[in-house]
């Protein structure tokens, strides 16, 4: 999915990337143990998932309930909301940011393949 994210996670990747919302940190499709995040707030132990036609919603509340066990915050969004309304999206994404403790007290590097967040 990384390589064919869907219209909608593009879209909100755009918003996302950059710390462009309240300066907030995000990473995409995030490994987590044996799963994958859409979005993940490293910071605020927030993932952020996009959901489409396709989810299934057992599955969700599995999927949901181990990312929680492992101190994670789940928000679901949809893919109509992220395309008619990413101001609401947006808006709802920061109010749980905002409300979530922080992890650690600095800001924490990504160690990610892409090397973003290290020192060269």
């Amino acid at each position: 999915m990384r390589r064919q994210p869907t219209e909608p996670e593009k879209r909100l990747w755009r918003a996302l990337s950059g710390s462009k919302l309240g300066g907030f940190k995000f990473r995409r499709q995030s490994v987590i143990g044996a799963l994958v995040a859409d979005f993940l707030c490293p910071q605020k132990a927030l993932v952020v998932e996009v959901d489409g036609d396709t989810h299934e919603n057992e599955a969700d509340r599995r999927r949901d309930a181990a990312l929680q066990a492992k101190g994670f915050t789940v928000l679901h969004v949809t893919n109509d909301d992220v395309m008619t309304n990413m101001d609401g999206v947006l808006q709802v994404i920061l109010t749980a940011l905002e409300q979530a403790p922080d992890r650690w007290e600095r800001p924490h590097p990504n160690p990610s393949p892409e090397g973003e967040g290290l020192e060269g």
